[in-house]
């Protein structure tokens, strides 16, 4: 069985391989007691994140992970959707909410993890 951080990790290279952008890791397990990680991903359409919960979806038939809540942030969901899956959430924003709501410096405390990232390595775009 993986672990939580090797399925968040598994997750955050899913996001990418789906042209999911600005993929963000964050470990956020000692600043809360309801979820350990957030995936923060840019999105740029509906379609897309269609796309990228069904990658999820497939994703966690192998593992003890399930969907616990989707929500979306406007009545549109087009904006800011959230994928509860217990011990990670994953947020799917478009840019226009993820620089609205900046995350990451919500969360500045939380540790980023690494995972080769695409912007890690120009030369493999």
């Amino acid at each position: 069985m993986k672990t939580t951080e090797e399925n968040a990790i598994k997750i955050a290279k899913l996001m990418e391989d789906g042209k999911g952008e600005n993929v963000v890791l964050l470990d956020v397990s000692e600043l809360n007691s309801w979820t350990d990680y957030f995936v923060i991903v840019t999105v740029n359409s509906s379609a897309h994140w269609q796309g990228l919960y069904k990658d999820i979806k497939d994703f966690i038939k192998d593992t003890d992970l399930e969907i616990h809540l989707t929500n979306k942030k406007r009545p549109d969901g087009n904006d800011w959707n959230l994928i509860d899956l217990g011990p990670i959430v994953i947020h799917l924003m478009s840019e226009t909410a993820r620089e609205f709501y900046d995350l990451e410096k919500l969360w500045h405390a939380g540790r980023v993890i690494e995972f080769n990232q695409r912007s890690k390595n120009p030369e493999s775009v």
